[in-house]
């Protein structure tokens, strides 16, 4: 009974302290995706060069898409004219890194992971589109059918530009050309209107997306993450992880846990909390954050489709390479450079006080509810 008590303290402790940055995260994302065309992002990453490859990087590291969301979003890139390397380099950015995550590792990782950790998904983001770049061959017949395929999808709307064919019945008694072109004008001035109507306003689209969109996809995995979080706080023993040291065989069991895990980088933050808590080095919890979010079933089925075999291999073996790369690096930069303090556990985590902790249980109360009420509709 006291382990449950205990366990409930501990995940509820988890929640308020993550919720005013999530909810942080969820309204500057919102912002960012009723002001971010997806046109921005097809015209600069229709090439392999390097530096379409970095503008996948940067453009797609903030954006507010997790493991699942970022799927649909990099087919669409890819059959409007992405190059594969370009295209790989989004897949790796975007869901290891966002603003919404971003956020929620300051508040319960520090500052130091909240700074190391888009930094470290734009380097391994580059890295694998590089990868790509230098060992798969693009596949210039196959953009070109699916843009074709596209076009002609787009073509065949109401508003097209082309004319149908008159017909003439036996009441007309002149030309009657131009009656389709009226009638098309009609129509397509009748679905503007339409459209234009039925639009939302920004600010409505952006509470839509946030409370909505956006918050489905990461809203049960994130209460999974504090659970397993809380779970690993109140029963594993402090030398359970620590028995595989901060070596190559740590970063490697967290590598082989996160990649085959469907869970967005907001999600994996509380389960990073409860490793670090357990005494993980940050190195091997880096590896985590990265290696989770950015590789799943669905991911590795939808490259293998997209992109191919190879693509898919070198996809693999960059994110895993670059994450206990870049793990080892962390650990070194810890040490060598006393940056400890820049690193916050749960342990370390103290109770906020006064007009603080108001808000903070007022933001958890906002965000259970929201969370409520999405759950009430699926």
């Amino acid at each position: 009974m006291n382990d449950i008590l205990l366990l409930t303290e501990n995940f509820l402790a988890l929640f308020m302290e993550s919720a005013p940055w999530l909810l942080l995260g969820l309204a500057v994302a919102a912002v960012m995706h009723e002001l971010v065309p997806v046109s921005l992002l097809q015209r600069h990453m229709g090439s392999s060069s390097v530096s379409a490859i970095s503008k996948a990087a940067v453009i797609g590291a903030p954006l507010p898409l997790c493991s699942c969301g970022v799927i649909p979003a990099a087919v669409g890139l890819r059959r409007s004219g992405a190059s594969k390397p370009a295209t790989v380099s989004f897949l790796v950015s975007t869901p290891e890194t966002g603003v919404d995550s971003v956020s929620v590792s300051y508040a319960l990782l520090g500052p130091l992971f909240a700074i190391v950790r888009p930094v470290a998904a734009i380097i391994s983001a580059l890295y694998a589109g590089i990868m790509v770049k230098l060992f798969v061959q693009e596949d210039k017949a196959a953009v070109a059918t699916s843009q074709t395929a596209t076009a002609a999808a787009s073509a065949s709307s109401c508003c097209s530009t082309e004319t149908a064919p008159s017909t003439s019945s036996g009441c007309s008694s002149g030309p009657s050309e131009p009656a389709p072109a009226r009638v098309e004008e009609s129509c397509c001035a009748s679905k503007a209107t339409v459209k234009k109507s039925a639009e939302p306003g920004k600010m409505t689209a952006m509470w839509r997306f946030a409370t909505g969109q956006l918050l489905e996809d990461i809203a049960v995995w994130l209460l999974v993450g504090l659970a397993l979080a809380a779970a690993i706080q109140t029963w594993v023993p402090t030398d359970f992880l620590t028995q595989w040291g901060d070596g190559l065989v740590a970063m490697m069991v967290m590598a082989f846990i996160g990649i085959p895990m469907y869970i967005c980088a907001t999600a994996s933050t509380p389960i990073a909390v409860g490793f670090l808590a357990a005494g993980l080095s940050p190195g091997a919890v880096l590896v985590f954050l990265l290696a989770g979010p950015a590789t799943n079933v669905s991911t590795m089925g939808m490259i293998l489709k997209e992109l191919g075999r190879r693509s898919l291999v070198l996809y693999i073996f960059s994110v895993t390479s670059a994450a206990i790369s870049l793990g080892y690096l962390l650990n070194w930069a810890v040490a060598a450079f006393n940056w400890q303090g820049l690193i916050v556990t749960a342990g370390d985590t103290a109770l906020h006080g006064g007009t603080t902790e108001v808000i903070y249980a007022l933001c958890a109360m906002i965000l259970g509810r929201l969370s409520f009420v999405l759950a009430g509709k699926s």
